[in-house]
């Protein structure tokens, strides 16, 4: 396997920094390949500007097409050039971080953000009465994996289905299913680690080796099972889910995944 880990704390010390660390020491001993896009080390610059796509930015700025001219251009700047090319290179992507404020790290949306370009990311594939372009299940990233390693502060009953925080799942769909199904890759099933700051020696322990089970089933873990946009379950252009596929129980983005 060829696994991308893109680290987004800004401790290297941190509880997601040891988690890292182990998913490459237990990867790498399992023979497999590793690489880390450390982004806070990295001093990744996360805010999109005009300056993301050269000649290629129009006045007034317009980030969809300009990064779509860019990137088919080939000259998007060489940081998120060399963050493409490692998704390319990947089969397996991990993305590490702690929940803050019910969601990624600033600095981690500014990755997706910039390296998620037109034409990358998103806006691929033929637009038309059936199809409304390859995404959601297809797209330019298919063929590969996907999972968030997640850090929480809070106990796990505050992100259940009667939580007050909600579900952990609906807290984390927007970056399950709209950034990483939505290029086509399958999303594994994420780690999330609750009662981050007040973990012991022995949870973390306990921790750590169920980090590694999950590291060494990546290639047989199923995966979430997402509807594919184009393959039937959506009236198109409209992109509704047609009446009668409700699995029981289901609501929300529940309605979304397809019944075991």
């Amino acid at each position: 396997m060829k696994v991308f880990i893109v680290h987004a704390h800004p401790e290297r010390r941190s509880l997601n920094g040891a988690l890292t660390d182990i998913a490459v020491e237990t990867l790498t001993g399992a023979g497999h390949e590793v690489r880390v896009s450390d982004l806070y080390a990295m001093k990744w610059k996360a805010n999109v500007d005009a300056d993301d796509f050269g000649d290629a930015a129009s006045s007034p700025l317009d980030v969809v097409h300009d990064s779509g001219r860019a990137y088919a251009g080939g000259t998007l700047t060489p940081d998120v050039l060399a963050e493409q090319e490692k998704l390319r290179w990947a089969d397996t992507v991990i993305l590490q971080f702690p929940l803050w404020w019910y969601s990624m790290p600033a600095v981690l949306k500014g990755w997706v953000d910039r390296v998620f370009s037109y034409g990358f990311g998103y806006g691929v594939g033929e637009h038309n009465a059936t199809r409304y372009g390859d995404r959601f299940g297809e797209g330019a990233l298919q063929g590969r994996r996907a999972m968030l390693s997640v850090t929480v502060g809070g106990p796990e009953g505050h992100y259940s289905d009667r939580g007050i925080n909600g579900p952990v799942d609906d807290l984390l769909y927007p970056i399950q299913h709209g950034i990483l199904f939505h290029p086509g890759m399958e999303v594994l099933p994420p780690y999330v680690l609750y009662r981050a700051g007040r973990l012991t020696p022995e949870a973390f322990a306990a921790a750590a080796d169920s980090w590694r089970e999950r590291l060494l089933t990546l290639e047989t873990t199923a995966p979430v099972p997402y509807r594919v946009q184009n393959a039937g379950d959506y009236e198109l252009p409209e992109g509704r889910l047609r009446e009668g596929l409700e699995a029981p129980g289901r609501s929300g983005f529940g309605l979304h995944v397809r019944a075991a």
